[in-house]
């Protein structure tokens, strides 16, 4: 029993001995708030953490003080390297980047950084740093710096913001603004990514696992090459698996248009004509009226009435293959044909919407007008 007593008080002294070194974990303070953010622009992922400190009264006393220094300056505390500001409090303000980016205009690889800023009156340095884990700027490393880039802050704000954040403007399809916003100052500067790189990336990445087996993913990926005119042969290479009958893929137009597309792309046009053929023998009547109408924005109005005819002898007339019939013959100049076509479409029509439509069309042609 003694023994049994003696071990069980020395696995809790172990037990605390390996605690003692973590401390507490405890709500945090209400000086400083943790805070984070975060964006994606296209598939590039951006997170920012920072501690945001309050003015607490201290409007007209932020810049340039103790509180946030122009420049670089020993922050005391047994630091006596000069350091530029922490961006916000407490722990190391940190932004991440999931692909490589550009900082107002120049570039940032991927990665996860300690961002500094080193301010003056009228212009700041942004400062991306591999150390993550500082308490702040104490022992800011400027040998650590990845990169530094000029911005101009907008002073002088009309209100004035309590608590320390970053917001985000302007985003497009591939980039936005990060602002700075504290007191009356916005400190705001531009991340770009390289869309179609970092899309082609990510899709390269997630066709390396299980969707590499999934023909709508495969058939979605190939249809993004095509669309967006870039890597068309490893394009041909997914559409291929997708319509491979070993996946269990069906020769569905959708799928095949994209592989005659590809292969136009590839000029081989021989290959891309018999795809399509195989195509419009599967299609709806919905789909080869669109790819009509697509025929006709290009300006290939002879293969696109061949299309329209197609459609409306396989459909027996049906909806909407007399819309088609009528934009053909419009395209051709034969407003006479094109109006008959019209005013069997009417009674198909399935809604308002395609029922004002065709009134609108009739009476253009009624005046003798093409559509």
């Amino acid at each position: 029993m003694k023994k049994q007593f003696i071990f069980t008080i020395s696995i809790i002294l172990i037990c605390l001995g390996q605690l003692s070194g973590q401390g507490l974990r405890l709500p945090n303070s209400v000086v400083n708030q943790p805070s984070m953010a975060g964006r994606t622009v296209g598939v590039t992922e951006i997170q920012l953490r920072w501690n945001a400190p309050g003015v607490k009264g201290r409007e007209g006393k932020i810049w340039g003080t103790d509180v946030a220094p122009y420049g670089f300056e020993p922050l005391g505390f047994g630091s006596d390297k000069p350091s530029p500001w922490r961006a916000g409090a407490d722990e190391s303000t940190t932004i991440s980047f999931s692909t490589d980016v550009t900082i107002n205009g120049k570039p940032l690889a991927a990665g996860n950084y300690g961002f500094f800023i080193a301010l003056y009156p009228d212009s700041s340095v942004l400062i991306f740093n591999k150390n993550t884990k500082g308490w702040g700027a104490y022992f800011y490393d400027s040998n650590l710096d990845v990169l530094r880039v000029k911005t101009v802050q907008q002073k002088d704000q009309k209100e004035s913001v309590e608590r320390l954040v970053y917001n985000f403007y302007n985003q497009t399809a591939s980039s936005i603004e990060i602002a700075l916003e504290w007191e009356r100052w916005k400190i705001p500067f531009t991340v770009g990514v390289d869309l179609n790189n970092t899309t082609l990336a990510e899709i390269r990445t997630q066709l390396s696992g299980a969707l590499g087996f999934d023909p709508p993913s495969l058939q979605a990926a190939a249809n993004w090459c095509l669309t967006h005119n870039l890597n068309y042969e490893e394009g041909l290479q997914w559409i291929n698996r997708a319509v491979n009958p070993g996946l269990g893929a069906s020769q569905s137009f959708r799928a095949l248009s994209i592989k005659s597309g590809l292969l136009e792309k590839l000029n081989r046009k021989e290959e891309a004509d018999q795809i399509m053929a195989t195509a419009i023998e599967n299609g709806s009547a919905v789909e080869l009226h669109q790819y009509g109408r697509t025929l006709l924005a290009q300006k290939k109005t002879a293969e696109a009435m061949k299309v329209f005819e197609k459609n409306y002898t396989k459909y027996k007339g049906a909806w909407p293959t007399n819309v088609g019939m009528m934009r053909g013959y419009s395209a051709m100049g034969n407003y006479k044909k094109a109006l008959e076509h019209a005013k069997l479409a009417l009674p198909q029509a399935p809604d308002d919407v395609n029922k004002k439509s065709l009134e609108a069309a009739i009476k253009t042609l009624s005046e003798g007008k093409p559509l």
